[in-house]
Formats: C-alpha cells, sequence, structure tokens
C-alpha cells in the first residue's frame, strides 16, 4: 500500500510572526486533497502549525504545500526527503507564483490547481512514470467535489469546520495573489454540495474560506437560504459590495453569520486607486461599517499600511477611522509585494525592491521594499502603534461600546489579542536584519 505523507508548511519564522494572533484557521488545502486520493493509498497530513514532522516516517511520496515566507523551510522539507529517495511533490501559492525556483527543489511540481491533475499523477506514480510538472490549462471544475477529509483537520482554532463555497476573485488588485492563483475568475460550487457539508459538521461554528463570498450576490443569497436551516454560526471574508445589499446581509444574519472580514484596506481613496482597488470607495465606509452593524453582524477589518500615498500619518488616522466606526476587529498588513503580482512588478520596475529574502515577505515583521513617503523604519514602528492602539484597553472600550454587536464574543477576542500583542507581538526589523 503507498503511503502519502501531506505537508502543510510553516516555517518557525512566520509561527512566531504569527503569535500575537489568537486566532489562525485551519488551511483546507490538503484535506480537500486528500479526499481525492485513489483507494488503497495511506495518508497522513501534518499541519506544522499545530505539530512536527516525523522525519524517520517510512513513506512513498511527500506533497507540500506552502506561502512564500515559508518557501525555504519547504525547500529543506524536501532536500531532507529527497535524500532519502522519497518522490517530493511541491505546490500552493508560491510555486505558483514562481515555479522556475520552485521546480529546483522537487521531482514534482503543481502550478494552480490541481484537481483532476493530481488524481491523474497519482494513478502515474503508481505506474512508475509521471511528469516533472502539472498544470491545468483551464480552471478545473468546482462540481462533485469531495468533502475535506476531517480527521485530516489538526489546529486548534475554536471552529468546528472549514469549507469553501466558491473559488477566487474577479477584481484584479495590484498587490494581491488570488488573482494570479486563480487568473482573474470567480468559481462556485454547487449550493446543494456545500449545505451538505456546511451539515456534516457536528459543531456549531464553521469558517468559510472563500476569498469573498460576496463575489456572486445572487449566488451568496441562495447558498444562505440552503444553509440556514442547520442554525450554525458561519464568518468569511468578503469584499465591499456585501455591505451595500441589505438583502445579501439579511440573509446572511438569518443563516448565522456572526462576522464579515472586509477588505478595506486602505482609507485612502488615492491609495486604493493606485493598486487597482478604486471599487472601495472610502467615503462610504462608515456607512457600510453602520448597515452591516444594523443585521446584528460583526466587521473584522483588514487594514494595510505602506502604500505610495501613506504618509506617517495614516497610522493615528486609520485607528481613529476604526475606533469611530466601531470596528469589532482588526487585521493590520505591511503592504507586501508578492513575486508574481503587478504590485511586484512595478516597483521592481522601480528598483524599489529591497530584498528577496523570502522569509522577510511575512507582512507583519519586516519591510521588503522602499516606501514612497516614509523609511522601512518610519513603517515598521506605524504598524505597532496601530496594532498596540487598536488593542489598547481604551481603544477596545470605545470601539465596543459604540458598536456592541456580538459582545460575548468579540470582548473576549479582543482580549485575548490585547494580550497576545502586549506579550511580545512580532520583533520588527529592517530588510537586511
Amino acid at each position: 500500500m503507498p503511503k502519502l505523507l501531506l505537508i502543510t508548511a510553516s516555517a518557525a519564522t512566520i509561527k512566531r510572526v504569527r503569535r500575537s494572533r489568537f486566532l489562525n484557521f485551519q488551511q483546507i488545502t490538503m484535506p480537500y486533497l486528500a479526499s481525492r486520493v485513489p483507494p488503497g493509498w495511506e495518508v497522513i497530513h501534518v499541519d506544522e502549525e499545530a505539530e512536527e514532522i516525523d522525519w524517520n516516517a517510512e513513506v512513498d511520496m511527500v506533497g507540500v504545500t506552502f506561502h512564500t515566507p515559508s518557501a525555504y523551510h519547504a525547500y529543506d522539507i524536501a532536500a531532507r526527503f529527497r535524500s532519502r529517495g522519497v518522490c517530493v511533490v511541491l505546490g500552493g501559492p508560491h510555486v505558483t507564483l514562481v515555479p522556475e525556483e520552485a521546480s529546483k527543489y522537487a521531482d514534482v511540481i503543481f502550478v494552480g490547481e490541481a484537481e483532476g491533475l493530481w488524481e491523474e499523477f497519482l494513478k502515474s506514480f503508481e505506474a512508475g512514470t509521471y511528469l516533472k510538472e502539472y498544470q491545468l490549462t483551464t480552471p478545473p471544475s468546482l462540481e462533485n467535489v469531495p468533502a475535506a477529509r476531517k480527521e485530516l483537520f489538526h489546529r486548534h482554532d475554536y471552529s468546528s469546520g472549514v469549507l469553501f463555497a466558491t473559488r477566487g476573485c474577479s477584481n484584479e488588485c495590484d498587490f494581491c495573489t488570488v488573482s494570479v492563483m486563480y487568473c482573474h475568475s470567480l468559481r462556485k460550487r454547487p449550493i446543494a454540495e456545500v449545505a451538505a457539508e456546511y451539515a456534516s459538521f457536528k459543531g456549531k461554528v464553521i469558517i468559510f474560506w472563500d476569498d469573498n463570498i460576496a463575489g456572486d450576490l445572487a449566488y451568496a443569497k441562495e447558498l444562505f437560504d440552503a444553509i440556514a436551516p442547520y442554525r450554525k454560526w458561519w464568518s468569511s471574508q468578503a469584499s465591499i459590495q456585501a455591505g451595500r445589499d441589505d438583502a445579501f446581509l439579511e440573509a446572511a444574519a438569518r443563516s448565522g453569520c456572526k462576522q464579515l472580514f472586509l477588505g478595506l484596506e486602505s482609507i485612502s481613496q488615492e491609495s486604493m486607486k493606485g493598486v487597482n482597488k478604486h471599487f472601495n470607495r472610502v467615503e462610504s465606509y462608515y456607512e457600510i461599517i453602520e448597515r452591516i452593524h444594523s443585521y446584528g453582524i460583526a466587521v473584522q477589518a483588514g487594514m494595510v499600511f505602506g502604500f505610495d500615498a501613506d504618509t506617517p500619518q495614516v497610522f493615528k488616522d486609520t485607528i481613529d477611522f476604526l475606533e469611530e466606526a466601531g470596528v469589532q476587529n482588526a487585521t493590520f498588513n505591511i503592504l507586501t509585494p508578492f513575486p508574481g503580482t503587478a504590485l511586484f512588478r512595478r516597483l521592481e520596475a522601480e528598483g524599489r525592491i529591497l530584498t528577496r529574502d523570502w522569509t522577510k515577505y511575512n507582512s507583519r515583521a519586516n519591510v521588503v521594499y522602499q516606501p514612497r513617503q516614509m523609511d522601512t523604519t518610519e513603517l515598521l514602528a506605524g504598524f505597532r502603534y496601530a496594532n498596540e492602539r487598536f488593542y489598547s484597553l481604551p481603544s477596545i472600550a470605545r470601539r465596543l461600546l459604540r458598536s456592541p454587536v456580538q459582545l460575548w464574543w468579540t470582548l473576549p477576542l479582543n482580549l485575548a489579542y490585547s494580550y497576545g500583542w502586549h506579550r511580545g507581538g512580532p520583533r520588527i526589523s529592517g530588510p537586511s536584519s
């Protein structure tokens, strides 16, 4: 019986950066791929956020998925197993962004999505012949997607289940890797299949790991109607258009939505225009957040610092806005030009990329390019100020009293983030450290 080890790689450096984040939700790639493995294979999954790799495991094949800041670590994993004669397959976001680099460290690479090709490869492996690289020429169908193997979920992320309904995003924001991964398209699973998988989770709290649950509003409303009878609670990511549609919000709330993660990114319209996210109309943010709150749905704002229009004043102004709007939670990131994106190409052409050390492409502890209106030290200091102030007790009180939506869990979560950040937070450093 062939034995397959699947690894969701996470380097020690990125785990340290993430330690201030109370929640790090289960990555779903490997549990879904495992469900496509033909009968007769034994499958093991190691998620490095939750467990250690057994380097002495007797396996026939190792598959590794990873993001850019864990690239060198993933290559080390590959080298250790290949030195024993084990076939190593690499895939995931970083491989898709820089396949030429990744191919140097693997026996096989998967560029982009793997459905269909994955099964073909495994059969070829059993037959003793397979290709060096697999890449689909057209997006795979999302019909009849096998449910993820629940026994391979290992993180303790306070959710009862993680799944996806849609994949990709029709927007083409310059800094986003999603449009590169999925070629600017939004695809949808059949609603009945999503609802069945949603219902199969025994617990109450579900995460939709979609890039944009509001990418097709009509589809989303139909999906929410289908899952409402199961009386579970759920959260997902959404574009700003989610807050413009009352019918969407009403259906979401009725189906159990407790929080939406909104990619607000910046309070500067100039910044949004500069990275091709002009559909985010900053002047509407207050109204949209208030409307979402009116349906009893909490808002987690995704904010990015370091756009070309940003000056050192942006940090204070951003937290002032979030407090005034009564945002329950926020995730702050340093603008990071991931390889393969339009942003990387532009900054490289302008001579502003400071390092290609992928460990520093973590969006929280390092600046890897030259900002236009501040230096790297100012950007790092402002990022830390934003986190410290937002998760300070006065800010928590100000925000949650202004909009006491879902207070029973948003208050404990804020306090947990406050403790995690003030316990140390990520160490910040410049590009050469």
